[in-house]
């Protein structure tokens, strides 16, 4: 019998990009510090704050397989994370244009069952065009992309921003790497297709 599957996110970006498996899940919203460790690097930050988000949905959660998940996106050495509001979307905006991001999203999936867990940071390069203050503004006010990070959705009209995406797999970006977590339910004997 397979374990239930939770994801431990209320992103309506991760369960879209879940519910595409069709396999039955449920949503748990975990409650972490989220906060940087001193000389952390991006790839050690989420893959960190996935296993502790996994981790702090497995007790409400026993016997399951359970989704944990977070992305930075890095422009410069910087880490943008999620804008909040209006100003910081256009402020992070205006430091991405013309520039390279890469997007660093951590991957872990904990068997609360067995308390075994396997954990990854995928990466994705995001390649902006220059744009004017004017351009941002409208993309800012069109999107209000205040919940994401590196201000901008991938999936909508925040394609316009771009001249070229490289990575192995374009779900990362959107916030769950579906390659890797397919392969690592397949290693917890989840049979797909």
């Amino acid at each position: 019998m397979t374990p239930r599957l939770v994801l431990a996110s209320t992103s309506p970006f991760r369960q879209a990009l879940l519910e595409r498996l069709g396999l039955p899940f449920e949503t748990a919203a975990p409650s972490i510090d989220e906060s940087i460790h001193a000389s952390e690097k991006p790839q050690q930050l989420v893959q960190r704050l996935s296993s502790l988000k996994a981790r702090a949905v497995a007790a409400t959660h026993p016997d399951s397989l359970i989704i944990g998940s977070d992305q930075v996106a890095c422009v410069d050495d910087h880490i943008l994370g999620k804008p909040g509001n209006r100003e910081n979307a256009i402020a992070q905006l205006q430091l991405a244009s013309g520039k390279p991001v890469v997007f660093h999203t951590g991957l872990c999936l904990l068997n609360s069952g067995t308390d075994t867990e396997q954990v990854l940071c995928e990466s994705f390069r995001v390649h902006f065009r220059r744009l004017s203050l004017e351009q941002i503004e409208r993309y800012v006010d069109r999107e209000q992309p205040f919940g994401c990070a590196g201000s901008f959705k991938s999936e909508a009209f925040g394609i316009v921003l771009f001249t070229r995406l490289e990575g192995d797999d374009p779900n990362a970006l959107i916030g769950l790497p579906m390659i890797r977590l397919v392969d690592m339910l397949s290693k917890e004997g989840v049979a797909l297709p």
